[in-house]
């Protein structure tokens, strides 16, 4: 109808200007015939216009629905060719009147497969069309890519996993990823040191099971081969995935007992870039007596990351501020870090990247070790205080070339050193490098064959003057096969063998070996068993160590022999769908065992040549202490849904394990009851979080509970050195058996896009939770933090 206006507009005009020009070269005769010539164009016009209305009776009419239960599907829309919709109503039916063509219909539901269908409309004709759309939960088609060193779905994988998000981070102001993942079900983090599923104790900051790579790359320091937890760059992470379970086949030792990869992000196609601001206070514990403060202890600080394409360049920066006094007395913490992050695909070779990765920090702290009295254990003994300034740096080049879309080949290195300076005990002084390498090449034989292969290489040099200088070599070659049949079975096995060097000291480790299987039972219901052996080879600082902290003595034992051991699962991962309501179950059962097992022992180490032993020679020395096993079961759930316009997402988590020292299984316990039990594990475990948001406001609690801490090392409950080392330690842990509940509140508001006001409240009922002994958890705090997202 516009049309025919316009037209009929245009040849009025027409007509009154040829009326008016008495100038144009024209005849009377001319001018008559163009006027009826334009009202016989005006005519058809008006004809054709009525046929179509007369043609605009066609109808499209029919029901939305689930394809699995049948039942209607109330709010799902209906878009249509991708300009204007509708959505379904409470039975589920939609309707349009249309004019007779060609359509293309895309019909979305959250939770659901987008649904596309192209439909002829005929004449005055009514088309019924009912729409049956696939359930999709979301996070099952999650891409991981530690499970096999290549993309594939959650689904997929033989192994348990887990994946964390960068909004976990920034919800709860999470400054290090070591608070994140020890918030993770079947995960504890203490002092430092990961477990998985028990897999590991406490080793006083020497050594680690769980390996932890950034960008697929390991992280961990070549002296004391542990973790530098605030190095790492959150804020730039695209997700964290964590592997559980022995992982040696793909990333060699110290991926004994699991691995953690934190992936950095990469750019969008528009330039973005987050800012957060924040400040806390520690607020005053439940027992009076450990305040030692005249004010309450203040912390502060900020992270700011860039992200941006220029052409063919990819560019990422990144910067951490970060001031913490300490809620205990001389213990502080203050670092800035920044990250670049270069990557150029080219223009002349198709399928070329290269580019460059690193983060630089600069640390001061000082970590608190023992306490004065467990009824002032917010106080450091003076005598344990050590202030530490460090740098930290890695810089890690790559190259990857992608052929076609069936092979790949990449190259990545990295260059990682440490360096601590002690102001107060330059004995203590050491630095660290590390040169690491690893070429991998990739290609989908077919497709359902899947073949990796590859090998690595490291060199390692420590200058220290507390466990002397040292020079190491590792050199690996690895394969796996990942192969899909019947397109639900799929089936994974690997082999590695791995050499290292320690002062021209060669190590060869036997080949080892993981299998597993991924059985898709149903459409969301996938069935998966695995078995793999893994190692771990000592550290420089387990090895050589030889220190005095107050009247703690730690001795070095230069014959430490690597640790060995293997991990078996059985789980299913179910996905579940109710009304607006999805996620998935995720059950397991799990079977550990380590042999020569490394643990840090109480006793006494005097030379043979010394015929009495005195105090000097009584501490801590790193054993191969024999056989261990650790199995259990581990529940989770991860689910999302909505209620009306309250959208919620909880993560749960309940693990139970039980960790035997095979050696003292059939120990006499009548006089000590958990003589038995590995040191430094509980039995029970819970994690949960809830998230809720209601338009511009977010509010969410995290939840961690405990139980009472097996075993430890029984000389800090020993009448004699328990009262020299840890004062009323003893005590304290008869009068706390019961576990600890920890509670995290968080709610933040959005103004405006792109703004978000934050504040969090950490151990929100003030509760008293212990790790290693004499680490207690930080008393109330609460943060305040504003983001901005630009």
């Amino acid at each position: 109808m516009a049309c025919t206006l316009i037209i009929f507009i245009i040849m009025i005009m027409v007509t009154t200007i040829l009326s008016d020009c008495e100038n144009m070269q024209i005849t009377e005769f001319q001018f008559i015939r163009f006027r009826k010539l334009l009202l016989i164009g005006l005519l058809f016009q008006v004809i054709g216009h009525l046929s179509l209305y007369s043609q605009a009776l066609s109808i499209i009419v029919g029901k939305i629905s689930d394809a699995k239960t049948g039942e209607p599907l109330v709010g799902a829309t209906v878009v249509l060719n991708d300009t204007t919709g509708v959505a379904s109503d409470a039975n589920g039916h939609y309707q349009f009147t249309l004019y007779p063509g060609i359509y293309t219909f895309s019909i979305q539901f959250v939770g659901y497969n987008t649904h596309l269908r192209k439909v002829r409309v005929d004449q005055q004709d009514t088309l019924w069309l009912d729409i049956h759309l696939e359930m999709n939960i979301g996070e099952l088609e999650e891409i991981v890519v530690t499970a096999g060193k290549f993309d594939q779905k959650l689904s997929d994988v033989t192994v348990s996993m887990e994946i964390l998000k960068p909004a976990m981070i920034q919800q709860n102001n999470h400054v290090s990823l070591e608070t994140l993942v020890n918030r993770i079900p079947g995960i504890d983090v203490l002092d430092g040191q990961t477990s998985i599923r028990g897999g590991s104790g406490y080793s006083y900051g020497a050594g680690s099971r769980v390996l932890v790579l950034v960008d697929d790359l390991p992280i961990i320091t070549a002296d004391v081969g542990d973790v530098k937890w605030e190095f790492l760059p959150v804020e730039n992470v695209s997700q964290v995935e964590i592997l559980k379970g022995a992982s040696s086949v793909l990333y060699g030792s110290s991926a004994l007992n699991g691995v953690i990869n934190l992936r950095t992000a990469f750019p969008k196609p528009d330039p973005e870039t987050k800012i957060t601001v924040f400040s806390g206070i520690y607020m005053d514990p439940k027992r009076e007596e450990l305040i030692w403060w005249d004010k309450q202890p203040l912390f502060y600080g900020m992270t700011i990351n860039h992200l941006r394409k220029a052409g063919n360049l990819d560019i990422v920066a990144g910067g951490n501020l970060y001031h913490n006094p300490g809620y205990r007395e001389n213990e502080w913490d203050r670092w800035g870090r920044g990250n670049l992050k270069l990557n150029v695909s080219s223009k002349r070779i198709a399928g070329l990247d290269y580019g460059i990765i690193s983060s630089f920090m600069i640390q001061d702290k000082s970590d608190f070790i023992l306490w004065v009295h467990a009824d002032s254990a917010y106080r450091q003994n003076p005598e344990a205080v050590s202030e530490l300034t460090g740098i930290r740096i890695n810089a890690d080049p790559y190259i990857t070339y992608r052929p076609n879309e069936n092979s790949s080949h990449s190259l990545k290195t990295r260059f990682f050193e440490t360096d601590n300076h002690f102001p107060n005990d330059p004995q203590n002084e050491n630095q660290s490098y590390l040169y690491f390498g690893e070429y991998q090449y990739q290609n989908k034989l077919t497709s359902g064959i899947h073949w990796s292969i590859g090998s690595s290489a490291s060199y390692s040099k420590v200058i220290s003057n507390l466990y002397g200088d040292h020079n190491g070599a590792n050199i690996a070659f690895f394969t796996q096969l990942d192969a899909r049949f019947f397109q639900r079975l799929k089936w994974s096995a690997g082999i590695r063998w791995e050499t290292s060097e320690l002062d021209n000291e060669r190590i060869h480790s036997s080949p080892v070996f993981r299998t597993g299987i991924n059985l898709q039972v149903g459409k969301f219901s996938f069935l998966r068993g695995s078995i793999g052996q893994g190692y771990r080879f000592p550290s420089v600082a387990e090895k050589y160590t030889a220190t005095t902290i107050s009247s703690l003595n730690i001795f070095p034992n230069p014959n430490l022999k690597p640790e060995k051991g293997w991990s078996a699962e059985v789980g299913i991962k179910q996905g579940i769908k109710f009304g607006r309501w999805q996620g998935f179950l995720d059950l397991a059962g799990f079977w550990t065992e380590y042999s020569d097992m490394i643990e840090f022992t109480f006793g006494v180490y005097k030379p043979d040549s010394i015929p009495v032993p005195t105090f000097d020679h009584i501490g801590f020395k790193s054993l191969n202490v024999g056989n261990a096993r650790i199995n259990g079961i581990e529940v989770s759930l991860s689910m999302q849904g909505k209620m009306g316009s309250l959208i919620i997402d909880v993560l749960a988590g309940y693990t139970y394990m039980n960790p035997i020292d095979l050696n003292k299984e059939k120990a006499d316990t009548s006089t000590y009851e958990n003589y038995r039990y590995l040191k430094y594990r509980y039995k029970h475990s819970f994690k949960g979080d809830i998230q809720l948001k209601w338009k511009k406001i977010s509010t969410g609690f995290s939840v961690r509970y405990s139980s009472f801490m097996l075993n430890i090392d029984q000389v800090f409950v020993d009448p004699l050195f328990g009262s020299i080392i840890l004062p009323g330690y003893a005590d304290y842990r008869n009068n706390n058996q019961d576990g600890e509940w920890l509670i995290d509140h968080r709610i933040s508001y959005a103004p405006a896009e792109k703004i978000k006001i934050s504040l969090v409240t950490k151990n929100m009922l003030n509760g008293e939770q212990i790790g290693r002994p004499g680490d207690i958890a930080p008393p109330r705090n609460i943060t305040l933090q504003v983001s901005l997202n630009f």
